[in-house]
């Protein structure tokens, strides 16, 4: 006998012909209308058993606060010119945006989400190069004007 996801004896045909299956299914899945929708009696309701994949509040404020708290450490003392320590605050501030920025993308990772352009995780599709050297070209000209900014306050 051999394994698989259904049991069958040697020509293919389930072992237990005298047991009926449900109705509105089929041995390969639910029936479905000629539109393509499932054919729902009306006193059944459908569920989903596992909750929504999002983001919760509590997994958020973390994150928008290291995120304010760094880019208002970077802006302030180039924005008002704070002496020879600007350049230093400033890179902190930058570093903990860095460090918010990883920190939300891993949390939407975990949840599911993906980048605009790219195939979802699992999928077994290969991300396009454009999409990827056009985010690299992105992230490396924001790093670059940052760095330049910080630069001109010494």
């Amino acid at each position: 006998m051999e394994a698989g996801p259904r049991d069958t004896g040697e020509h293919g045909a389930p072992e237990s012909a005298g047991a009926r299956p449900a109705p509105g299914l089929s041995p390969d899945g639910p029936e479905l209308t000629e539109d393509g929708n499932q054919d729902v009696p009306p006193g059944e309701v459908e569920v989903e058993l596992r909750p929504q994949r999002r983001l919760r509040i509590w997994q958020l404020a973390p994150i928008v606060g290291l995120a304010a708290l760094g880019s208002l450490m970077f802006a302030f003392p180039l924005a008002f010119g704070s002496g020879d320590g600007g350049a230093v605050l400033a890179m902190l501030g930058l570093l903990l945006s860095g460090c918010a920025a990883g920190w939300g993308l891993m949390a939407a990772r975990r949840v599911g989400h993906t980048w605009p352009g790219l195939p979802s995780r699992g999928s077994g599709e290969r991300p396009d190069w454009r999409v990827i050297a056009l985010y690299v070209a992105g992230a490396a000209l924001l790093v670059a004007l940052a760095v330049l900014r910080v630069a001109r306050l010494r």
